[in-house]
């Protein structure tokens, strides 16, 4: 496998395995218009030129803020784009989220993500977030809905478990799951080798966790590359499983391109070997420690965080 491939979503889209989050090219907490809508625009430009053609929103951005500077900037669309956006979120305020899952909720944000976004069909509309207060069959089966009236092309997930892809393609065909999946936080695992089993493309929102960048193992591979720990980083979840699709999200120019160039990166197999490490299960090591007694479980907590790669 190179980092280069496409991949095809629903066997339909060919994407580059390398998308764009628009996240961030709204106000501080995700809340209002950008402090600088000329260099958000520039930045949706740029995804352009750079070949990147899977563009991830969603209705609650801004709220719409995100989606309407899309349309602004990009209409007409190119025809080979292809837009995902998500509903499932309420926002009562900068930072803020609320889970929102019944069908009449989905139903409007998705109509409104059409209106905005000045589509006729959305290619790959997503449910956000499971709502705990809503019956996740009906949630689902308000985006089945959708589809079925030719409002949506494909239906995807995120924030999900294997039980509930599982559940949800009992209702319809799941396109895509997006969860959070970084080298340092590898919660989603399981949902990751699930979709790789089916084929269905993972798209790994919060890529990066450029806190975590500077530790050793990072920046020797990025050395060994003329690359960047963020590229190293980048190329570690391109390499992870060929249904892998990050989506890191920015709102400037140069850490687009820097995201960008990690499709140039192909980390050996040792290099891999050794990233594999980068985050053990401390967790895991103190349970065992507890379980044998627990005597000298901070001193073991605080050894294997200075031995960490």
């Amino acid at each position: 496998m190179t980092v280069r491939e496409r991949f095809a979503i629903a066997g339909e889209f060919p994407v580059l395995r390398l998308g764009f989050g628009a996240m961030r090219i709204t106000g501080n907490g995700i809340w209002g218009e950008p402090g600088d809508p000329a260099g958000a625009r520039a930045v949706l430009r740029r995804v352009i030129d750079l070949g990147v053609n899977l563009i991830d929103t969603a209705d609650s951005y801004g709220p719409e803020v995100s989606e309407r500077l899309i349309a602004d900037t990009l209409r007409p669309y190119p025809a080979h784009l292809a837009i995902a956006t998500k509903g499932g979120f309420d926002r009562p305020g900068p930072g803020a989220w609320r889970p929102n899952g019944r069908p009449e909720h989905l139903r409007a944000a998705c109509e409104g993500s059409l209106r905005r976004l000045g589509l006729e069909r959305i290619a790959l509309y997503q449910l956000h977030t499971v709502d705990p207060r809503v019956a996740f069959e009906e949630s689902v089966g308000a985006l089945a809905e959708l589809r079925a009236e030719g409002k949506v092309r494909h239906v995807g997930l995120s924030n999900v478990s294997v039980e509930q892809i599982d559940r949800a393609r009992t209702i319809v065909p799941i396109a895509s799951v997006q969860n959070r999946f970084s080298l340092s936080d590898r919660s989603s695992e399981a949902v990751l080798r699930r979709c790789a089993e089916l084929g269905i493309a993972f798209i790994c929102w919060a890529p990066l966790d450029r806190g975590a960048l500077g530790r050793r193992s990072i920046v020797r591979s990025a050395r060994a590359h003329d690359a960047t720990p963020a590229q190293v980083a980048l190329a570690w979840v391109l390499q992870r499983a060929p249904v892998a699709i990050p989506i890191p999200s920015t709102g400037s120019i140069e850490h687009l391109d820097e995201n960008v160039g990690a499709l140039a990166v192909e980390l050996t197999a040792e290099e891999i070997e050794v990233l594999e490490h980068f985050r053990r299960p401390v967790a895991d090591v103190l349970r065992r420690a507890a379980a044998k007694g627990g005597r000298g479980a901070g001193k073991l907590s605080r050894r294997i965080r200075r031995a960490r790669p």
